[in-house]
């Protein structure tokens, strides 16, 4: 398969988001470009620590196995560092047995330039712009907000999702800002049989939806949840949409307003995408979190 393959799923990552550089960070911002690349060829044999997304991308690759001979599932590294100081980092890579292979080192520019040329589904990093560029390609992103790794009790792979302005677009969020909860239920009512618009996660859980379909459903090893604020009546819309997309989603979550920490907790996920800062806040000492800065929610001033 090429890395454009529309039938698989590229992931990338940043080496922040994938090795924890959190020592050799401060030393470029405490002393500058130089005293960081001269940091880092001095330890370019030491293995970096995993990072967050450590355990998340490990149980990707993983897949392969259970897929066929032909990989389905890869993973990109995009890099701000210099292909001299990345170095270290593709050590660490070949310490741990990860099947990564392509990669890009930017030399200090951001690398969401090469996100669609790679033919990727999703991008996570640290760094917010970088993922903002990203969103604005098109491709769903997410800024890693939490230090607490996925779950590696199972071998189960389980995302979690946010619904209006992760999965679905904000058209229906944006009711609720502007004239309250009471128009949002009333606004979905009247369009519960209206699809909603696809958000910026829509065509990363399409994928993700296709690799379920190898396995049967008690045996798959990727499992969906969708965990949204929203409660009856306008539960309704967001099933039937998902129905018109033809997406199955293993687990759906309707709270009512009600603090998502502990159900996330109890579902066991591995990563959580949400586009409310708040939510990303207190879900982040728990579960590894993404925060997607997409929609109303995430209007910067002009």
């Amino acid at each position: 398969m090429t890395a454009t393959d529309p039938n698989k799923l590229v992931i990338a990552i940043s080496s922040r988001a994938l090795f924890d550089l959190g020592e050799s960070h401060a030393v470029y911002q405490d002393q500058g470009l130089q005293a960081y690349s001269e940091y880092q060829i001095a330890h370019e044999e030491e293995p970096l620590e995993p990072g967050e997304a450590f355990p998340l991308v490990q149980k990707m690759l993983r897949l392969n196995s259970l897929l066929g001979d032909e990989a389905q599932v890869e993973v990109v590294l995009l890099s701000r560092n210099s292909a001299d100081t990345g170095l270290r980092v593709f050590t660490s890579i070949q310490h741990y047995g990860l099947p990564i292979t392509r990669a890009a080192f930017c030399g200090g520019e951001s690398p969401w330039r090469y996100i669609n040329a790679f033919g990727c589904q999703l991008f996570l990093s640290n760094e917010a712009e970088d993922v903002r560029y990203a969103l604005d390609c098109g491709v769903a992103a997410a800024t890693l907000v939490s230090n607490k790794g996925g779950n590696n009790d199972s071998e189960q792979l389980r995302f979690a999702f946010d619904g209006d302005a992760v999965v679905f677009s904000d058209e229906a969020e944006r009711v609720f800002k502007s004239e309250g909860l009471e128009a949002f239920s009333a606004s979905e009512q009247a369009a519960a049989r209206t699809p909603l618009s696809g958000g910026p996660f829509k065509p990363f859980l399409a994928a993700l939806h296709r690799l379920q379909q190898a396995f049967p459903a008690s045996e798959a090893p990727i499992r969906t949840a969708l965990v949204t604020a929203r409660s009856a009546p306008a539960h309704e819309r967001v099933i039937r949409t998902l129905r018109a997309w033809n997406i199955r989603i293993d687990e759906s979550i309707f709270l009512g307003g009600l603090n998502k920490t502990e159900f996330l907790r109890a579902y066991q996920a591995d990563v959580f995408f949400d586009d409310q800062e708040t939510h990303c806040q207190l879900a982040s000492p728990h579960i590894a979190t993404g925060h997607v800065p997409h929609g109303i929610a995430n209007t910067r001033p002009s």
